[in-house]
């Protein structure tokens, strides 16, 4: 009896693998603003775990993306999208992805989970200063906060991507103000201040490419694009975290309304969210942040412990809320200044 009981619960078992399996399918169509080297890392993890679920990319900017999953509502064609998704959305696009969150949602960092119930949060872009570290040693500078940039040393030395249309500009705003009060007198004395010494430009990349080719002194961007410098062996160049702390844009992954593979979809974000593929992902890459506090990063990464980092706290809602009205007065202010 006892033999039979444990042949029937074997057979359950694989009948309930089987069920699984045919319940995720073989197929996912994914889309994302990912770079290459992500999208290879995290697939080369998933498919380890879901040898069977074949996964089709589609590469998009994330305006692109969100106008393609509006035009396909009637008959989606994709089933989730990883990157480009952002705490600041709010509830944007609230119609367009499946109210659903990830389980692993609940090990974000403190502060990094996005509460609009269809975003679930894998991965940060943490704000950082890239210092070309042989030009500031030529002006005499040793730049560690916002404080520093104030200097005269620094006019027209300083590059930031247009807050309007950058989200790694916005990011650098919000931290400023993360610093200084949201939206308080305090903080735009201090950007007043500032803005002689910035350069703005319409590449968010160049805040540190042009920065480790010796055009800029500072690039007011973050860690993802400085820590692939030092990657591939940028010796000019240091990584800096504001000394006044520093805070960081949540990113996600959600799964597309309607999606024709929803279960797989949502298996591949659950994989992502987890502490198993962001540790993956993490250790794979060296240079990405995951929103997963347990993620464990190895010997090899080229960022600091997240608990090394003075981390401030943002008002991500009241941001996202008052977006237009700070963007008005970045460039009321921003005129006045320049055209003095």
């Amino acid at each position: 009896m006892k033999k039979f009981l444990a042949l029937l619960l074997v057979a359950m078992m694989a009948l309930g693998c089987t069920a699984i399996a045919e319940d995720l399918g073989n197929t996912l169509i994914l889309y994302t603003t990912m770079t290459q080297t992500d999208l290879d890392v995290m697939l080369d993890g998933f498919a380890e775990v879901y040898p069977d679920i074949e996964v089709e990319t589609v590469y998009g900017k994330i305006g692109e993306t969100v106008g393609r999953i509006a035009a396909e509502a009637a008959n989606p064609q994709g089933d989730l999208v990883w990157g480009g998704l952002c705490d600041s959305d709010g509830m944007n696009y609230s119609d367009l992805f499946e109210h659903w969150v990830s389980e692993y949602s609940a090990e974000a960092i403190e502060g990094y989970a996005c509460d609009n119930g269809f975003y679930s949060m894998d991965h940060l872009s943490t704000v950082v200063f890239c210092v070309n570290t042989e030009l500031a040693a030529q002006l005499g500078l040793d730049i560690k906060g916002y404080a520093d940039l104030l200097t005269p040393a620094l006019k027209g030395q300083i590059l930031l991507a247009n807050p309007n249309s950058s989200s790694s500009a916005w990011n650098n705003l919000c931290n400023i103000m993360a610093v200084y009060g949201h939206d308080s007198e305090e903080a735009w004395a201090y950007i007043e201040q500032l803005m002689p010494n910035l350069v703005i430009t319409e590449s968010s990349s160049a805040c540190f490419n042009s920065v480790q080719k010796g055009e800029y002194v500072v690039g007011l961007t973050y860690e993802d694009g400085v820590s692939k410098l030092l990657q591939q062996g940028a010796t000019n160049v240091a990584m800096i975290y504001p000394a006044e702390g520093s805070s960081a844009s949540a990113f996600g992954a959600a799964v597309i309304k309607g999606a024709k593979h929803e279960a797989a979809a949502k298996a591949m974000i659950d994989w992502i969210c987890s502490k198993e593929g962001s540790t993956t992902i993490a250790a794979g890459l060296q240079t990405l942040r995951m929103t997963n506090k347990n993620t464990e990063y190895g010997a090899e990464s080229y960022l600091p412990a997240t608990e090394d980092i003075k981390w401030v706290t943002r008002d991500v809602k009241f941001l996202t809320e008052n977006k237009a009205q700070i963007l008005d007065h970045w460039n009321t202010l921003y005129t006045a200044v320049t055209t003095k």
